[in-house]
């Protein structure tokens, strides 16, 4: 049922205690609250990602754009040279590295609690900076297929055969 549920793709990133960087990819992420802002992101129990987000106190949340199909493969992959394959940074005020490719935006959290259940642990971030890279389009997962958010002005053109402002459709 879950896997016919379309999501964002996320990348969860951040820093081991020997200053090694680690990431995976991840679309059990959700947003909790507002006020103080806060998201949360399941991460598979025994995953070095996990075990760094929770040495360092915190992680970023890279939300990937279209184009960024093969770095969530590769972050989901496991290969271990994945950040030599990717740019990225982080700055002392980040709370994991910032994949300045593969992002639109990126959350800074740090960790407020964590919840294991079965085979995962649910990991809660209080929002501390938000990043936004770009203004490209989501990537999103759903049927076990990668996808495209669609694009308004294609659709529209599609069916009139000419593009169209959004604001001067009438309905």
């Amino acid at each position: 049922m879950m896997a016919a549920f379309p999501t964002g793709v996320g990348i969860v990133t951040a820093i081991g205690k020997s200053g090694h960087p680690w990431g995976m990819t991840c679309t059990s992420i959700a947003s909790v609250a507002l006020e103080p802002p806060c998201l949360l992101v399941c991460l598979r129990r025994g995953s070095p990602t996990l075990a760094a987000t929770l040495e360092y106190g915190g992680f970023a949340l890279n939300l990937l754009c279209t184009n960024a199909q093969a770095d969530a493969e590769l972050f989901a992959s496991g290969a271990p040279d994945r950040f030599q394959r990717v740019r990225w940074k982080m700055d002392q005020a980040d709370q994991g590295p910032h994949l300045l490719d593969s992002a639109h935006s990126t959350a800074d959290c740090r960790v407020l609690c964590q919840l294991s259940f079965g085979d995962h642990t649910v990991v809660f971030g209080e929002v501390t900076a938000i990043t936004e890279h770009s203004d490209a389009r989501p990537l999103m997962y759903g049927l076990h297929e990668f996808a495209q958010w669609p694009d308004p002005a294609c659709d529209r053109m599609a069916a009139t055969g000419r593009p169209q402002a959004a604001d001067s459709i009438r309905t």
